[in-house]
């Protein structure tokens, strides 16, 4: 039997994966009146691995609430965020163009964490079933040139994006060395993925 959850994404990055790995989902996306936003702040002196299980687990709940508030049928719902972290910075999505740059600037020639935290809940008897797990891969950048950031920011491929940059996208061609998983930098980690839905009934193999 092929595989169904809610997908509490708008990724187009995520639907992918799962089709290819032969998951069936549906959006689950936040109303009108949620501020999904917020569930993204920051807590102080919170570190990187810490705040996106947190944020993950929070976009869980919201969602399994979601589910039971618009009556839909019941199924396993997946959550995940991403986040890109310069030792104990974490680099979010970029608010504009110039925070976009300042960012690659930062990222340029180091090496960086890309964190993933992805999660499946299901709705209950006993109350609300969660599964999570955390993918750390690592991603260095060469050098780069304040031209080839602006060009790169120009082309709006990195707002929206954890760290400001799609690995699957331009960014690819400065990164000359990634350890981890490719996926999970991507925003859902197969191994991780499969490893949570597995526990919540849903082998994928």
């Amino acid at each position: 039997m092929t595989a169904f959850v809610y997908l509490a994404s708008q990724s187009p990055r995520r639907l992918q994966l799962l089709d290819q790995w032969g998951v069936r989902c549906e959006r689950l996306l936040p109303d009108e009146a949620e501020d999904a936003e917020a569930l993204e702040a920051v807590l102080p002196g919170e570190s990187p691995s810490a705040y996106v299980q947190r944020v993950t687990r929070l976009k869980l709940q919201a969602s399994l609430a979601r589910l039971q508030r618009r009556g839909l049928p019941l199924a396993p719902v997946l959550c995940a965020d991403t986040t890109v972290a310069l030792g104990r910075r974490i680099l979010g999505k970029p608010q504009d163009e110039d925070e976009a740059c300042q960012m690659l600037a930062d990222l340029a020639g180091r090496r960086h964490r890309v964190l993933t935290a992805v999660a499946v809940g299901r709705v209950g008897h006993r109350g609300d079933e969660m599964w999570q797990a955390l993918s750390t891969s690592w991603v260095r950048f060469e050098p780069l040139t304040t031209a080839q950031i602006r060009r790169y920011v120009a082309s709006g491929e990195p707002m929206g994006k954890a760290g400001a940059y799609a690995i699957q996208g331009q960014a690819a061609l400065w990164a000359s060395h990634i350890s981890g998983s490719y996926s999970g930098i991507m925003g859902l980690p197969a191994f991780e993925t499969a490893q949570v839905l597995a526990a919540a009934g849903l082998p994928l193999l």
